[in-house]
């Protein structure tokens, strides 16, 4: 039996939330905020942070990664740190203090106000990832949070969030990908001038 329908179904789902989030001027002027934030953090010597669980820890993770390695540009490295990569630190905290504390502690010991976070949750609702946030906004640093549905508990919290208009988590976990990638450029512009190919 062929998959051709199901494979065709998921594409086209796919393509509807893409046209959804090309048609919502608010999700772009969300994104332009993030960008502002993330830039003018880095300009300043600051660092971001990001965080998530899951798939959403794989994200933060190439997040990060496009900053510190390239996007498009030959540049220096920037600064950036995702907080889903130290197995030891990780399940200490958990052992220690319970999961809902795994992004707080590492706050509390490495953000500095003026630094930024991208805090990652389809739901919105993660309670360690809504920790992370509250304890970020006590030390001043700033908030951007990455969800989808109607923003969850992370909508009412953050300095601005991005939200992907859909209730699928596989096709809100598609949108934060191309979120993150257009973070990335636009950082990377900004900060370092125009794009080198």
């Amino acid at each position: 039996m062929s998959n051709i329908h199901s494979i065709q179904s998921v594409l086209n789902n796919h393509r509807i939330v893409a046209e959804a989030m090309a048609a919502d001027n608010r999700l772009g002027e969300t994104i332009d905020k993030a960008v502002r934030i993330f830039s003018d953090t880095l300009r300043n010597g600051k660092t971001i942070f990001a965080f998530g669980n899951g798939g959403s820890a794989a994200d933060a993770q190439h997040f990060t990664a496009e900053l510190v390695g390239r996007f498009y540009m030959e540049r220096p490295g920037l600064r950036a740190v995702a907080l889903t990569t130290d197995v030891s630190v990780i399940t200490s905290l958990c052992n220690d203090f319970g999961y809902d504390e795994v992004f707080t502690r590492q706050i509390e010991a490495l953000g500095q106000e003026g630094d930024s976070v991208l805090a990652i949750s389809t739901s919105g609702n993660s309670p360690n990832v809504i920790k992370g946030i509250g304890t970020a906004m006590t030390k001043g640093m700033n908030v951007v949070g990455l969800t989808g549905k109607d923003g969850g508990a992370m909508a009412g919290m953050c300095d601005t969030v991005i939200i992907i208009p859909s209730d699928d988590t596989p096709r809100i976990q598609e949108g934060h990908v191309l979120v993150y990638h257009i973070l990335c450029e636009l950082i990377e512009r900004e900060v370092c001038g125009k794009k080198v190919k």
